[in-house]
């Protein structure tokens, strides 16, 4: 029992820690172009006005 616990943590540990890791950079750059799509927004916007 105890090496089969061991080896599911083993397998499916590291999977998540790279899956938590790569969400937490991907967040940075979904906030980045969020960011930059309502500046685009605004430009479109005010360039219409024109």
């Amino acid at each position: 029992m105890d090496y089969n616990m061991q080896t599911l943590i083993a397998n499916v540990g590291f999977p998540i820690a790279i899956s938590m890791y790569l969400l937490i950079r991907i967040e940075g750059k979904l906030a980045s172009l969020t960011s930059s799509i309502d500046s685009l927004s605004s430009n479109i916007l005010t360039f219409r006005d024109r």
